[in-house]
């Protein structure tokens, strides 16, 4: 078990049996994975050294960073393509043995980020080449990193055995919150993660939107009441009352009383 799995509940434990199983039926020896910085600040590329440390060890699963196209059978683009950079990235993609995933590492890799639009920039790696799976981030995570070489030697194993997969039928997947409309939540959301960042901004307006499933403004009171009640940290009572305060002066709008 790594220093990173220590940390993890009940739900993350489940998630990484599962995705060790299959990776064991997926893998049948090790990947190698060639690494091209086509322009990018090196943000990701701390992060990717990160991914291959002692703590996430990502060689148990049979990843490995080789110093050749030649070797390898995934090629990671991190940066935006720039002009300089282009040729020899075409040319790492056309040394790399097929069949080989293609993946698009970062803000700048999937996108062109920041740097879109400017003049030495043709965008993402998608603009070159034919990419299989996106990593987004701005770096992203170690553990979006393995999440991504995981879906990578799946999609790899596809090819090799020349797998083709088509839905039968659309699948719909249901919103968040369906009861709350949808400027609210987002109007909540957005006040939560500006107040505490991203994950427990978004956490705590999880826990907030639950209360309005109901849609009845007395018994939103009661319950954020309740909650405000047991919380001993100030902090989050503040959060929470600008929150409540967003909902109710949605209500009053809707009802013509707001002025």
């Amino acid at each position: 078990m790594t220093t990173v799995e220590k940390d993890f509940g009940p739900r993350e434990h489940a998630k990484l049996a599962e995705m060790k199983e299959k990776l064991k039926k997926v893998i049948r020896r090790s990947v190698y994975v060639y690494r091209v910085d086509c322009g990018g600040c090196n943000g990701c590329e701390i992060e990717i050294f990160a991914s291959i440390s002692p703590v996430y060890d990502p060689e148990r699963l049979g990843i490995k960073v080789v110093a050749s196209p030649r070797h390898a059978d995934v090629l990671l683009f991190t940066g935006p393509m720039t002009r300089p950079m282009r040729l020899p990235a075409l040319r790492a993609y056309r040394a790399a043995p097929d069949p080989k995933i293609v993946v698009a590492y970062g803000t700048c890799g999937c996108s062109g980020g920041i740097f879109h639009d400017c003049y030495s920039v043709w965008g993402g790696a998608d603009k070159i080449f034919p990419v299989d799976v996106y990593i987004p981030g701005c770096p992203p995570t170690p553990a979006a990193t393995l999440y991504g070489m995981g879906v990578a030697l799946d999609i790899l194993q596809q090819k090799i055995k020349g797998a083709h997969h088509v839905e039968d039928e659309v699948v719909r997947v249901q919103p968040a919150h369906p009861n709350v409309h949808p400027d609210l939540r987002k109007g909540i959301e957005r006040e939560a993660r500006r107040l505490c960042g991203y994950l427990q901004g978004k956490q705590i307006a999880d826990k907030y939107l639950q209360f309005l499933e109901e849609g009845d403004l007395q018994a939103v009171d009661r319950k954020v009441k309740e909650l405000l009640k047991d919380e001993k940290d100030p902090r989050l009572v503040e959060v929470y009352l600008k929150l409540h305060q967003i909902f109710t002066d949605s209500m009053e709008r809707a009802t013509g009383n707001g002025g």
